[in-house]
């Protein structure tokens, strides 16, 4: 598998640059969240298709930064454990997605 080294490394940087640890420390977590993310990518798709769902489905946070809000009150479509290596400890974390029927364009 091939990792695009440039964005590692600008991903290094800019951990080390919000204090987070030393370089050394910054550039694992780099790595780690590099290597989860195919990992993570694969655990949606299989949850995604298991829930037999076909449209778009982003997390909250996703959504935010596409510009669109979660309905309130809305249920996820499906919750999937991922890894979530950007603390450099390998811990996994369940994150809730919603499909884009859900949601709405902010400040509507």
């Amino acid at each position: 598998m091939k990792y695009d080294l440039h964005k590692i490394m600008c991903r290094a940087w800019a951990l080390y640059r919000k204090g987070v640890a030393a370089f050394a420390e910054c550039l694992h977590r780099a790595w780690s969240s590099a290597k989860a993310e195919p990992i993570n990518a694969q655990r949606i798709e299989e949850a995604q298709q298991t829930a037999g769902i076909e449209e778009e489905c982003r997390t909250w946070a996703d959504w935010k930064k596409q510009g669109r809000e979660v309905l309130h009150g809305a249920k996820a479509a499906f919750q999937v454990l991922l890894i979530y290596a950007s603390k450099g400890d390998g811990q996994t974390y369940r994150a809730s997605f919603f499909p884009a029927s859900v949601t709405q364009p902010l400040n509507a």
